[in-house]
C-alpha cells in the first residue's frame, strides 16, 4: 500500500473507485487501523461515485510511530496535571495533510468513533477544505454524554497482551463486548478480525497517546454551533464503548444535522446495517 507524507508524517493509505471522482476521507478511531473500514464498505461507497480513501492515523497501523513522545499518564491527562503528546487538532491536521498529498482541495469526510471526533475537529479547524461530514458512534467531548459502559471501559483500558495468542483473545473478548447485540459476529468472524489486526500490526502505546488526545482535547459543543456544513450523524441504541447520547448531542450541536439512530447497532459497523450507514453517508454527500 502506499504512503503519503502528510503534515511531517508518514501515513499509510490505499484508496478504492475512480480517482476523476469527488474525494470522500474515511477517519478510523482510537487504536484501529484503516483496515477497520472493512473492503467491502469501502467499496459499496466507490460504487456510488466516490474515490473513498481510508488511512491509518498517527501512531497506529502502518503510519508514523511517535514513541518518542513516551507513554502518557492518562490519569494525569485526565486530571489537568499533565500535557497530552498531541491533541484532535493535530490528527485533523493530519488529515488535512493527507488531502494535501493526495490533491483535494476539499473533500467529504466520514469518521468513526474517535474518527467522528476528528472530523468535528476538521469542521471546526478547516471548514473550507470539507465538502459534508458524516459522524458515527461519537460524541462531543462533553463529559455528561457517551458514556463508556463499565465491562467497555475494562476492556479498554486492560494492560496489552504478552503474547501473539493472549493479545488476540483479549481483542475477541473486547469485540464481544463492544460488538452490536443485534448483529453478533461468530466466534469465527471475531477471531479472524483480531488476528488480521495483530498480524498487520501491533502499537499499544499509540492507542495510549490516542487516548490522551481525546482527554485533553475538551468539549466541541459551542465549537460545533458555527459549523456551516451538510453533516449526518450515525448512531447505534445499543452501543456500550460511546452511549447513543453523544450521537444525540452531536447532532444537537452542529446546525442541520441529520440524526440516524440503529437499532441493535453497537460500536462496530455490521455488515447487514451498510444499506442504512452508507445511506446516510451518501445524503450527506449530496448536500455537499
Amino acid at each position: 500500500m502506499p504512503r503519503a507524507l502528510a503534515n511531517g508524517l508518514e501515513l499509510e493509505y490505499d484508496t478504492f473507485g475512480d480517482p476523476a471522482h469527488p474525494p470522500l476521507v474515511l477517519v478510523m478511531g482510537l487504536g484501529a487501523q484503516m483496515v477497520t473500514w472493512e473492503t467491502g464498505f469501502c467499496e459499496v461507497i466507490a460504487r456510488h461515485g466516490f474515490h473513498v480513501v481510508r488511512f491509518d492515523n498517527r501512531d497506529i497501523g502502518l503510519s508514523t510511530y511517535l514513541d518518542d513522545l513516551g507513554a502518557p499518564d492518562l490519569a494525569e491527562i485526565a486530571a489537568g496535571q499533565a500535557s497530552p503528546p498531541y491533541l484532535l487538532s493535530d490528527l485533523a491536521a493530519d488529515t488535512v495533510g493527507l488531502f494535501d498529498a493526495l490533491g483535494f482541495a476539499k473533500a467529504h469526510v466520514v469518521g468513526a468513533s474517535m474518527g467522528g471526533m476528528v472530523v468535528q475537529q476538521l469542521a471546526i479547524d478547516h471548514p473550507d477544505r470539507l465538502l459534508s461530514l458524516t459522524s458515527i458512534m461519537s460524541t462531543t467531548g462533553d463529559p455528561t454524554v457517551g458514556h463508556t459502559s463499565g465491562a467497555a471501559l475494562a476492556s479498554l483500558t486492560r494492560p496489552p497482551a504478552p503474547t501473539r495468542e493472549e493479545a488476540i483473545a483479549q481483542s475477541v473478548e473486547g469485540y464481544r463486548i463492544t460488538g452490536s447485540p443485534g448483529y453478533p459476529l461468530t466466534e469465527e468472524q471475531l477471531r479472524a478480525k483480531a488476528i488480521r489486526g495483530y498480524d498487520r500490526a501491533q502499537h499499544p502505546v499509540g492507542t495510549l497517546r490516542q487516548g490522551a488526545a481525546i482527554l485533553a482535547s475538551g468539549d466541541r459543543t459551542e465549537a460545533l454551533r458555527s459549523v456551516r456544513l451538510p453533516a449526518v450523524v450515525v448512531h447505534g441504541d445499543s452501543d456500550p464503548m460511546v452511549d447513543v447520547s453523544g450521537g444525540k448531542a452531536t447532532a444537537a450541536a452542529i446546525p442541520g444535522a441529520e440524526l440516524v439512530i440503529l437499532p441493535g447497532m453497537g460500536h462496530d459497523l455490521p455488515e447487514p446495517l451498510w444499506p442504512q450507514i452508507v445511506g446516510a453517508i451518501l445524503r450527506a454527500a449530496v448536500r455537499g
